[in-house]
């Protein structure tokens, strides 16, 4: 691809921002990496990542992506011992209260890397490419513009240390990453733009991790366990195994439900989410470290797609754009699917480019909004409007969730449309109505089945 300009700046070392690298040093002369954390060259936490110690899921068309971007990839996630789900035996997944087939067939597979082990893999990749440049200890301060105002021309900065100064970074585009903390609402104002409007979900959900070993056998054939929260009961359950024969066991609760950080009722609280045998693997491991605590008010989405008006030489992605509920484990393939928007729209060049990439990275946007907002509107205990196609669209998912329980075809469709591998019209064909139809009415004739005998071995 041609080079269309001198120097790309991209503001956030995480996972948008790293992919968002990797894309513009296709086009670009030269492209820095602006970190405020320092970066660490093993996979460790960070502070600017809180909710990395807690568990992270990587969406199977998030992992395809990375490894288009950087081929190899999953390859080499597999030789450091991230353990691949490959089998839906594997997957324990309950959504609503219905536990999904677990038939053994093959699925799209599921690799498993923590969140920093997973961010570190993909930081090495960059820092391996000849025109990238990454800088801590760093913060942005600030936008430069031109004189009228019309363009970005670069960043002001401050490098930490013992006399912090600040000097300007000039670029032909600068792109934020920074995510859901990030300044931009206040930037733009600042150069004399309107920030976006902000759409809010408030969710109020707290979670509670700790990191185990499980004794090897424990588990029947688990390698991910996922009991979704329901209506009356807003409280989740996730275990996943990682690499290093570690596991993550994260517990998640909404309003008044949420877990307690006591490593005891730690426990008290997961007993009656899960079946005994998991409960006795978990009660029985060795635990690696304290409770991680974190708290997430609400879902946030900025619609930059709306802007009448933007600077040119600025763009914003990942949880800067849009943060969801991350229950739903959307936000590291989103953010991956946006540097794939930002690699298309810049086949094209540089010209209108906020306009053409704001409106395109709306689209994966969507389908992750609804699938997170959708899924926490079905809980009463989640405050909210709730319109009629909202309603329609949770009943007929509800009712598809009853069916999955003993259909592995609708519960392939239901896990691909959550893996952002299939778009959720999907879900409507025809083909999938039926079963849907057909599934309900052998649980009801069952029902009615069992109903009946009860009724005579009383009588």
């Amino acid at each position: 691809m041609r080079k269309i300009g001198d120097h790309a700046v991209v503001l956030g070392a995480s996972m948008g921002g790293l992919v968002a690298a990797r894309v513009l040093s296709d086009v670009y002369q030269h492209v820095t990496v602006v970190e405020r954390d320092g970066l660490p060259e093993a996979s460790e936490s960070r502070r600017g990542v809180p909710q990395g110690r807690h568990i992270h899921v990587l969406l199977p068309r998030g992992a395809e992506v990375l490894d288009e971007l950087f081929p190899g990839f999953l390859d080499g996630l597999v030789a450091t011992g991230v353990p691949v789900m490959r089998n839906r035996s594997e997957l324990r997944f309950s959504s609503r209260g219905h536990l999904l087939c677990m038939d053994a067939w093959e699925g799209d597979p599921g690799y498993q890397p923590s969140r920093p082990h997973l961010e570190r893999h993909v930081r090495d990749q960059v820092r391996a490419l000849p025109n990238v440049e990454l800088v801590q200890h760093c913060e942005a301060v600030g936008l430069v513009t031109f004189s009228g105002r019309h363009r970005v021309a670069g960043v002001r900065i401050v490098r930490q240390g013992q006399s912090p100064t600040e000097e300007t970074l000039t670029a032909n585009l600068v792109v934020d990453a920074t995510g859901r903390g990030g300044r931009m609402m206040t930037w733009l104002p600042a150069i004399g733009y309107s920030p976006p409007v902000e759409e809010r979900v408030p969710v109020h959900i707290k979670y509670v991790t700790r990191h185990l070993r499980i004794a090897p056998g424990a588990l029947d054939r688990e390698l991910v366990v996922v009991i979704g929260a329901r209506p009356g009961r807003p409280r989740a359950f996730i275990l996943g195994a990682c690499e290093d024969n570690r596991w993550v066991l994260t517990l998640a609760g909404y309003g008044e439900h949420q877990p307690p950080d006591d490593p005891e009722e730690f426990l008290n609280f997961a007993r009656p989410l899960v079946p005994p045998h998991i409960f006795a693997a978990i009660q029985h491991a060795e635990y690696l470290s304290e409770i991680f605590t974190h708290r997430f008010p609400a879902s946030v989405r900025r619609h930059y797609e709306r802007l009448r008006r933007f600077p040119d030489g600025l763009l914003v992605l990942g949880d800067a754009m849009c943060s969801f509920n991350p229950i739903y484990a959307q936000g590291m393939t989103v953010a991956v699917l946006q540097g794939l928007v930002l690699r298309d729209t810049l086949a094209n060049g540089d010209h209108a480019l906020a306009r053409r990439f704001f409106s395109a990275a709306a689209k994966p946007i969507n389908v992750a909004w609804q699938l997170a907002v959708g899924g926490d509107l079905a809980l009463p205990e989640v405050e909210g409007p709730r319109p009629l196609a909202v309603r329609i669209v949770n009943a007929y998912v509800g009712r598809l969730l009853a069916a999955a329980e003993r259909d592995q075809v609708l519960t392939d469709r239901f896990l691909r449309v959550g893996g952002l591998i299939e778009p959720p019209a999907n879900l409507l064909r025809p083909s999938v109505i039926r079963r849907v139809i057909a599934g309900n009415l052998r649980r009801r004739r069952t029902r009615s089945t069992v109903t009946h005998e009860t009724s005579s071995t009383q009588t």
